[in-house]
């Protein structure tokens, strides 16, 4: 570490949770976002302020009027780019030392496999089930920790895989995708509560990093926005999941 980065992460590196070792291993780390919408917005930014080495910025989608109210790292004049674009001038705004790689397509098989397999950690800022389970298989596959966040309305929650510590993954949650599935495009959502989950995946991501992300294994964290309240409900690990399980599927699909 330099003496501008001494610097620059000082309140960090004043930390006893994370000092000098745990600010290198984030400058040192990869991360994949997977959406740069309402969630990966504000975990891109804070990861590149954080220092985090490199971010590979995931998603298909472009720019609309619609999502100016929560995706933060868009602006007015990004209307009509790709996402992944529009997120990437943001963070190298906010941080010029942090590689930036974008995909702007649907990451699907094994093209998602070798991209997940390629880096530290995993954040799933999606807004779909199918992705969130492909992902997940993924990143058990592949042993990389995972952080998932989900947020709707007025609710939001938060979950991570640790594979260091056997923990349980987000199919232990979910066992199946539902045939309804709700969207914030149909229900609405709050902006700043999708703010502040995507906020809490970037702490995850960087706790995880330094080494102090047991806290949070097998731990689901739900948030009332109306209410004000957190509830930590815990999620063991599921024998008969078949994605981590006794006996996991590891077949296509």
């Amino acid at each position: 570490m330099n003496q501008d980065q001494q610097d620059r992460y000082a309140r960090h590196i004043r930390l006893s949770q994370i000092g000098e070792r745990g600010q290198q291993a984030i400058l040192d780390a990869s991360a994949l976002i997977v959406g740069v919408g309402g969630l990966g917005s504000p975990a891109a930014m804070y990861l590149a302020a954080a220092g985090i080495g490199k971010l590979v910025l995931c998603d298909f989608d472009i720019v609309e009027t619609s999502n100016l109210q929560r995706q933060i790292i868009h602006r007015d004049a990004s209307v009509g780019e790709n996402k992944v674009d529009s997120g990437r001038q943001t963070v190298l705004t906010l941080n010029p030392d942090c590689e930036v790689d974008v995909i702007g397509y649907q990451l699907e098989g094994d093209e998602l496999k070798q991209t997940i397999e390629s880096v530290d950690t995993v954040l799933d800022c999606s807004d779909n089930y199918p992705t969130r389970f492909e992902v997940n298989r993924y990143c058990v596959e592949t042993a990389t920790p995972l952080v998932t966040g989900a947020a709707i309305r007025l609710e939001g929650q938060i979950m991570n895989y640790q594979p260091a510590a056997d923990s349980a993954c987000y199919q232990c949650l979910y066992s199946h995708a539902y045939g309804n599935e709700e969207s914030c495009e149909l229900e609405g959502v709050l902006g700043s509560v999708v703010g502040v989950i995507g906020t809490m995946q970037a702490v995850q991501t960087l706790l995880i990093l330094a080494g102090q992300g047991e806290e949070m294994v097998n731990r689901l964290l739900l948030f009332d926005a109306l209410a004000m309240q957190w509830q930590s409900v815990n999620l063991p690990k599921r024998p008969s999941c078949p994605i981590c399980g006794e006996n996991p599927d590891h077949s296509d699909g």
